[in-house]
């Protein structure tokens, strides 16, 4: 009894599923029938032990059931992820109940209907690129994504954003301006405030929530979360084309804006002005720009995703119109039409 007054272990960031405080710490662990060791944690603050978050039904770790299905989505056979998983985790695990777990979750892993189509296009679903832009941003595109969700834009709109995502990986993209130290010379969108219209924002949900909840279950700490949402999102739905993609917005860019009568306050902004998009989707014939935000219901990304929109029509000749942008984390969803908030005559567009 003592030991449980007095807990000896270390303080993680796991929240307590009773209370939801993250005053926890790790208390030994447990073994299940299938082999395999689940973490048992104490909470300090309502003083209940509690195991790892695992996914409703399921008998296995939900690491592993999410490794599988995102190794499969990976372009892995059945027979590949399972030995793959059977040595990483020391257990045995039965194709069959990969295939199980892969019915399971095809409506949230969306990825899972469209694989043999990918499958066919390319092999090598994801291209990957470390960016040194003052700290190392992962960049990520999902090339067959990039292709099946072509019959959703205009054949030279698609090109034109195709083309700028294959730029981003060359040596001549500018990416030294993304690593000016000085703050005054190297503006970053999330800092900028615009000054834009009113805008209409919509609370929703999306299976972005739910994509977010699965993946938030692999996060070790919260400086994971956002490469780990992103890593999770473009393997396993069926819409998400890149991650982590640098965009940037010139003084001739605000000067283009400015004389087709949009309407926001930039000007007195040191350019370039700078940031990376979370996340890249291509749906419902329009191109989707995400943010992941924790606690998405306490903040409000208008400002910087709509910054994100102007700089990727800049970059991609593409009309501001043909972006819409959200935030979110995996309880809410918020998302808007950017055009909303920076051209007087634009007609409200019910969401």
């Amino acid at each position: 009894m003592n030991q449980i007054n007095k807990p000896q272990h270390p303080q993680t960031l796991t929240e307590c599923p009773n209370c939801k405080s993250t005053l926890t710490e790790k208390h030994g662990k447990r073994k299940l029938k299938s082999g395999e060791k689940v973490q048992i944690y104490f909470c300090k603050n309502c003083r209940k032990f509690f195991t790892e978050k695992r996914i409703k039904g399921k008998h296995y770790n939900k690491k592993i059931i999410l490794k599988a299905i995102s190794l499969y989505n990976l372009g892995y056979t059945a027979k590949e992820v399972v030995k793959k998983i059977s040595i990483s985790y020391k257990i045995k695990l039965p194709e069959q109940t990969l295939r199980k777990w892969l019915k399971d979750l095809k409506e949230i892993c969306t990825f899972l209907k469209i694989r043999k189509r990918a499958l066919k296009i390319d092999k090598n679903m994801i291209i990957s690129k470390k960016l040194n832009h003052g700290q190392i941003y992962n960049f990520l595109l999902h090339k067959p994504k990039l292709e099946i969700r072509k019959d959703e834009l205009p054949k030279e709109k698609l090109e034109s954003l195709k083309k700028y995502l294959e730029f981003v990986q060359s040596e001549d993209f500018p990416h030294h301006i993304f690593t000016i130290e000085d703050e005054e010379l190297n503006k970053r969108a999330s800092s900028i405030k615009a000054k834009l219209l009113d805008i209409e924002k919509l609370r929703k949900q999306n299976i972005a929530n739910k994509l977010t909840e699965l993946a938030l279950m692999l996060v070790k700490n919260n400086r994971e979360r956002h490469q780990v949402v992103q890593n999770f999102m473009i393997t396993n739905d069926s819409v998400t084309v890149a991650c982590e993609i640098p965009v940037y917005l010139t003084k001739n860019d605000i000067k283009y804006f400015k004389n087709k009568n949009f309407v926001f306050d930039l000007e007195n902004y040191r350019t370039p002005i700078t940031g990376h998009i979370d996340i890249l989707q291509i749906r419902n014939g329009l191109v989707h720009i995400l943010d992941y935000k924790p606690c998405a219901e306490k903040v409000n990304a208008v400002n910087q995703l709509t910054i994100y929109a102007l700089a990727l029509a800049s970059r991609t000749k593409l009309a501001v119109k043909d972006f819409k942008c959200a935030w979110f984390d995996e309880k809410n969803y918020f998302e808007f039409y950017p055009l909303q908030g920076i051209y007087k005559t634009y007609q409200r567009i019910s969401i």
